[in-house]
């Protein structure tokens, strides 16, 4: 972990997020041309999106961020909490069919294109407006809400939650981050690795 607040460094992987939802974009335009996607990186990406995307950050946003918040008062049933915990629990709906779709399509590509580009496009659609009311809304409502000594117990909690997953395991899925999108982007200018 750095120095950063808990919102900042929620922030921080919103944006390693979204540098992979924008190399799904690629990965179906290579679909739709008929190129072939290489086995690995679909199980890159699934491995990414489980262990970074739902276990690491949406894991520390609902045991312990909505928790705190809820015990500040922001019902748990109501916006923004209500909203965003329905949109991780489709996250992980949206997984299982990545790991389905992906699966079918290794086996068979011809077969499994459609689907998995079905899949890419459903969490394409789902991320960003997720990412957004948690930048917007969410973030700016919790620093209001929060003290600093509050800011720095959750810290300690966020650091805690990825010590459970495995020593150095963010630092590991932001390099992973990075080689999918070379793998999927190569020289491409539509891909960005920060």
């Amino acid at each position: 972990m750095t120095s950063r607040k808990p919102t900042e460094e929620l922030e921080h992987e919103h944006r390693i997020i979204q540098q992979v939802v924008g190399g799904m974009a690629v990965l179906i335009e290579k679909l739709e041309s008929g190129k072939g996607i290489d086995a690995a990186v679909l199980t890159d990406l699934f491995e990414f999106m489980q262990t970074f995307g739902d276990r690491c950050h949406h894991g520390k946003e609902e045991i312990y961020l909505f928790k705190l918040l809820e015990k500040k008062g922001v019902p748990v049933s109501g916006c923004p909490l209500a909203v965003l915990l329905h949109e991780h629990e489709k996250g992980r709906s949206l997984m299982a069919d990545l790991k389905l779709t992906s699966e079918t399509y290794i086996r068979t590509p011809g077969a499994g294109r459609e689907a998995l580009i079905g899949t890419l496009r459903r969490l394409i659609e789902l991320y960003p407006s997720h990412i957004w009311k948690e930048d917007y809304l969410l973030f700016p409502m919790a620093d209001k809400l929060l003290s600093d000594t509050e800011q720095e117990e959750l810290s300690a909690r966020f650091e805690q939650h990825e010590s459970e997953i495995g020593i150095d395991v963010h630092h590991g899925f932001e390099q992973l981050a990075g080689r999918l999108l070379e793998m999927i982007c190569g020289e491409s200018s539509t891909c960005h690795v920060a």
